[in-house]
């Protein structure tokens, strides 16, 4: 059976939270943001190598906060890179080719089984897989700083994570120098021309913390689904 990887970037500072502590080390229903993403692959597959990619900064806090709550889940922690890029491509270090290798924001705790399931078996079916969801507003394109246009919004989707690929193809697309256009791994393995990403349907709750009223909702819906 091949093996799972999922690699996980917590390399956010917390600055739009307008909070001291990093978003991910947040208590979200009574433990740390992060540790709630990491269960959630756990518990998907308990046999799953969890690569976790920290600044350095946040290591010895982290270490701590393990200890403080009891949490025992396996991890190998690496020190990241200056960009998200950087960090991933530290992680791929650790993963073996000939797996399935998934990246996930560590500030999306509201990740689900199900949706783990989705997309490992589309990448295990077609090398590579992600989740996008619909829009539901309005949106515009900017002309300049005072003029746009409306745009047809069933035209585009929102983009989540984990996404996941063949560790060949992820390893070797992360080969390439850096470019300030990639935004995420499909990005990454898009430029590299090796395959094309499949999208799969993502789900609304796998919300990414980024300001105080996400966590809010996090909150909220952490307890609706317990």
């Amino acid at each position: 059976m091949i093996s799972n990887y999922i690699i996980i970037v917590a390399g956010g500072k917390g600055l739009r939270t307008g909070w001291d502590l990093p978003k991910q080390f947040m208590l979200l229903n009574g433990r740390p943001v992060l540790m709630h993403t990491i269960a959630a692959f756990h518990e998907y597959d308990p046999s799953m190598h969890i690569v976790l990619v920290l600044p350095e900064e946040h290591t010895a806090h982290w270490s701590q906060l393990c200890n403080d709550f009891k949490f025992d889940i396996p991890c190998q922690v690496l020190t990241g890179g200056s960009t998200r890029f950087h960090s991933v491509r530290k992680g791929l270090e650790k993963v073996e080719r000939g797996t399935l290798v998934g990246v996930h924001d560590g500030v999306r705790p509201l990740i689900d089984r199900q949706l783990i399931a989705k997309v490992y078996a589309m990448a295990a079916e077609r090398k590579g897989a992600f989740p996008v969801i619909p829009l539901v507003d309005s949106i515009r394109e900017l002309e300049n700083p005072e003029e746009s246009h409306a745009v047809d919004r069933s035209k585009y989707r929102l983009v989540q994570t984990p996404q996941v690929f063949h560790s060949d193809i992820l390893i070797d697309a992360y080969k390439q120098d850096y470019e300030a256009d990639f935004t995420d791994d499909v990005s990454v393995v898009e430029a590299a021309q090796t395959i094309r990403p499949v999208m799969v349907e993502g789900n609304p709750n796998n919300i990414k913390i980024t300001t105080a009223i996400d966590m809010m909702l996090a909150e909220t819906l952490m307890k609706c689904r317990i």
